[in-house]
């Protein structure tokens, strides 16, 4: 679980001095032992040449617009109003240490093509917020009506520092535009093939102690309660060790509570080597603003006038970010003015977000949580390895949106198209399918407490939600709401059998739900708009769904905030013999890319432990669609996909054990 750092160096050098007969199709992802491309250059200049080669651009007759297709591109410009191009992409993993002096990009054979109309714009994404939408498409003025190329750049890259095969690594993700659009003279300029020229130096190697793996802290309140938790990790070979918020508040510096804790979690991965943390405490009670352990809030302006911040525990477990050549620690203030995770129209915090070690949280109010987690716990990893009930998989969805535009593609139900790509990949597992349409059994609350009371390993809810409810739509039926709330959770039989839960939707798992919501008169109307929006009850759904001692999950992962998704089969399906071939634009982006992937890395990248899991579904969005933090607001929405996407990772919370070994130990 640490460092590897002299297997790491030489598999690197190996690369960077070895020639690759032929060039592989871009897009795939290049890690240790596979570049993806042709490469050159030697450890001494510190260095190589990553080769792509393109196709020629396909035009494609959407109506009132084209489409840009090449073969082989996985992805897609995606801000809303502006064109949809074709995007290839590399990962590139170095050492922790390595410095990355330099990255620049050559295209050659460029030529250029008339268009005879615009290119489509993206679709706005659509915030999963229980209000009807009605999709609909408009173009940016500030690119339409430019005489720039779009996009400015021939190619950008992307930095970051976290975790990859228990390794704390480098990541330099490069990003190709092979297509680029002038807009003012109705003209594509396209490269047949491009060259990036990546100059590193080794530097020093970072190396970690090795005298922990899990991390617990919790007030002393919960000591006693944890203890057999404790004892249970150690015979299970998980070296721990438990940390009272009370000390780390005493001890360590740090502008607040959350950032004390932050700087310890620092310092224990330095001096101890630990790879998951757990915080055990949410709310003291129903206590609004008092924390038993402390969260940090993110503030990105969504421009959907939901909210203005959110939990993100992410924050914790995001320790480093990359600066002149060193991992440094990211306090998500880069601006300096006390206001952490910002994106607004007037400052930005540019973050890091790849996590440095496997953060869960259990937000137990009581000791009487903690004793029902710590049980659960031990019980799962004692006795759920070669029970027959674990090797299945129950997923519940239904429509999610209005989607039947002609310019932007096909009608999905989308809820049930992410859970169909979450199946896909789970060969070895037996299917149950609660569908609104041509499911195994029809969705209704009723028939999904009996299935779901069953047991099984894993479930997948794809739809909407607030803090009380999870709910999806009849297909082409917006006006009706099918839902499976807090009361549907406490129903739930299935004991011991107990899944890894991911749910898709709106504040799910937003934690700092309260009762107290009620008296919050002061604000006028709002008070209403509390109990609306969910944020009175007692729990969250997620929670609930955790701590339930009938049953439930034996973790669940969702989301703190509002979850956003988009719609249509997009322009990637329209190529002959393309890779991915006809696949809807909700599984492509957003959600509906990250939580189905999340059972891939478990299925098929063999991450069977579930903070590990967790983090590198979180990494791979994160190079998929990285960050450009040099984006402005524009247009009407001023929102761009990066803040979505942001928000995406930052949101999505883990209600459990990260040490927790799915399936438990033989």
């Amino acid at each position: 679980m640490k460092v590897k750092v002299v297997e790491a160096l030489f598999v690197f050098a190996m690369l960077l001095t070895t020639t690759m007969a032929g060039v592989t199709m871009p897009g795939e992802r290049a890690e240790h032992g596979n570049m993806g491309a042709a490469t050159s250059g030697s450890p001494e200049h510190g260095g190589g040449v990553l080769s792509f080669t393109f196709s020629e651009p396909v035009v494609n007759d959407r109506g009132s617009y084209v489409t840009i297709t090449m073969k082989g591109a996985e992805t897609f410009t995606m801000n809303p109003g502006e064109p949809m191009l074709p995007v290839f992409q590399k990962t590139l993993i170095f050492p922790l240490g390595t410095k990355i002096k330099g990255v620049s990009g050559t295209p050659s054979y460029v030529r250029t093509m008339e268009l005879p109309k615009k290119i489509a714009p993206a679709p706005h994404p659509v915030p999963f917020d229980g209000r009807h939408h009605r999709i609909t498409i408009s173009e940016n003025s500030h690119i339409y009506g430019s005489t720039s190329p779009y996009p400015e750049e021939w190619f950008r890259y992307h930095i970051g520092v976290g975790l990859h095969d228990g390794e704390h690594v480098i990541f330099l993700t490069i990003e190709v535009y092979p297509v680029r659009y002038h807009p003012a003279a109705h003209m594509l300029e396209y490269a047949g093939a491009f060259d990036v020229e990546v100059n590193t130096d080794e530097g020093t190697p970072v190396t970690f102690n090795d005298a922990y793996d899990l991390l617990i802290v919790a007030p002393q309140k919960f000591s006693d309660e944890l203890a057999p938790l404790v004892a249970h990790k150690e015979s299970m070979g998980m070296k721990t060790v438990l940390a009272t918020t009370e000390d780390i508040y005493k001890d360590q510096q740090g502008r607040d509570e959350a950032e004390k804790i932050k700087y310890y979690i620092k310092d224990a991965l330095e001096n101890w080597g630990i790879t998951y943390v757990m915080l055990v405490g949410g709310m003291k009670g129903q206590w609004l603003w008092s924390w038993y352990v402390p969260v940090r809030y993110s503030h990105l302006d969504d421009n959907s006038s939901w909210e203005a911040s959110y939990i993100s525990d992410l924050y914790f477990a995001d320790i480093y970010k990359y600066e002149a050549g060193q991992p440094v620690f990211d306090d998500w203030d880069s601006n300096g003015n006390g206001v952490f995770a910002e994106w607004t129209r007037f400052n930005k915090d540019i973050l890091d977000l790849y996590p440095d070690v496997y953060v869960g949280r259990l937000p137990c109010r009581n000791e009487r949580e903690v004793t029902a987690m710590v049980n659960k716990i031990i019980m799962y990893e004692t006795q759920t390895h070669g029970k027959e009930w674990f090797n299945k998989m129950v997923v519940v969805g239904g429509d999610s949106f209005e989607d039947n535009i002609p310019e932007i593609g096909t009608d999905y139900i989308e809820g049930q198209v992410e859970c169909d790509q979450a199946l896909s990949f789970m060969d070895g597992f037996e299917h149950v399918r609660v569908y609104v349409e041509g499911g195994d059994y029809e969705f209704t609350p009723e028939n999904a407490v009996s299935v779901l009371s069953q047991g099984e390993g894993f479930v997948y809810f794809s739809g909407h939600g607030n803090p009380t409810s999870w709910a999806t739509h009849p297909y082409n039926d917006f006006e009706t709401w099918i839902d499976f709330n807090l009361e549907s959770i406490e129903q739930l039989i299935n004991g011991e059998k107990l899944p890894v839960l991911v749910v898709g939707g709106c504040h799910n798992s937003q934690f700092n739900v309260s009762v107290l919501n009620l008296l919050k008169i002061w604000e006028g109307y709002r008070w209403l708009e509390y109990i609306w929006k969910g944020e009175t009850s007692k729990v969250c759904w997620g929670w609930l769904m955790t701590r339930h001692e009938g049953g439930g999950s034996i973790a669940t992962i969702g989301n703190t905030g509002l979850g956003f998704g988009t719609v249509g089969d997009g322009p990637v399906d329209e190529v002959p013999d393309s890779e991915p071939d006809g696949i809807p634009d909700v599984i492509q982006y957003l959600g509906g890319w990250m939580e189905p992937h999340f059972f891939d890395v478990y299925n098929n990248k063999g991450k069977n432990i579930l903070g590990e899991t967790w983090g590198t579904t979180i990494a791979d969005y994160i190079n998929k669609f990285p960050i450009d933090w040099s984006r402005e607001w524009q247009g009407e929405r001023p929102y761009t996909i990066e803040q979505i996407d942001l928000k995406t990772v930052q949101e999505w919370v883990l209600f459990g054990d990260p040490s927790l070994r799915i399936g438990g130990y033989p």
